[in-house]
């Protein structure tokens, strides 16, 4: 198991010392969201910050992007340091593209799905999956309480992967009283 902190609750008055804070703790990954405020309500970050943060640190950047046309973006979060990029299967009309692009930099490939949207849709995609990150929440917003029905759709995504080494990835409402049932 991998303990990827996200951000989004992180205080950005103090962001370099909250990174510090859970990379010396121990965390070897940050999931950073960002979001555009058109697939989801709110605005968060781009690639500027992600370069910034990259500065200081050597932590495995987590880049999910829940914004529109994922695609038109990859490069930027690329050279920014970005280590992995996630997209939506719902942000884009072009999953499979999206995806080879993200490979084509060199970066870990992921697709994340919101929770009303079945694994069936990234089938034809799995060969360029690095990571499925299944959506515990409706995307958009921190602090949300974990929908239950993600725990039948991470096992069957991981009936989905067979022997691939592809990663699966849990957000949203993940805390100490229910990650023992996630694995």
């Amino acid at each position: 198991m991998i303990i990827a902190p996200s951000l989004l609750s992180a205080n950005f008055a103090c962001l370099g010392d909250e990174i510090k804070k859970v990379t010396s703790a121990g965390a070897p990954w940050l999931h950073i969201d960002v979001m555009d405020g058109v697939f989801v309500p709110n605005i968060t970050i781009g690639p500027v910050v992600i370069k910034d943060i990259r500065a200081i640190t050597d932590a495995y950047l987590d880049c999910h992007l829940m914004i529109t046309e994922p695609e038109r973006y990859i490069d930027a979060f690329a050279k920014a340091g970005a280590d992995g990029i996630t997209i939506h299967a719902e942000a884009t009309d072009h999953l499979h593209r999206g995806l080879s692009m993200i490979r084509d930099k060199g970066l870990k490939a992921g697709v994340s799905l919101n929770p009303s949207t079945p694994l069936s849709c990234i089938e034809y995609c799995m060969d360029l999956i690095d990571l499925i990150l299944i959506m515990s929440v409706n995307p958009g917003f921190g602090g949300q309480k974990f929908i239950p029905s993600a725990i039948p759709k991470i096992r069957k995504a991981s009936e989905l992967r067979g022997r691939r080494k592809i990663l699966i990835e849990v957000d949203g409402g993940v805390d100490s009283t229910n990650v023992r049932t996630l694995l």
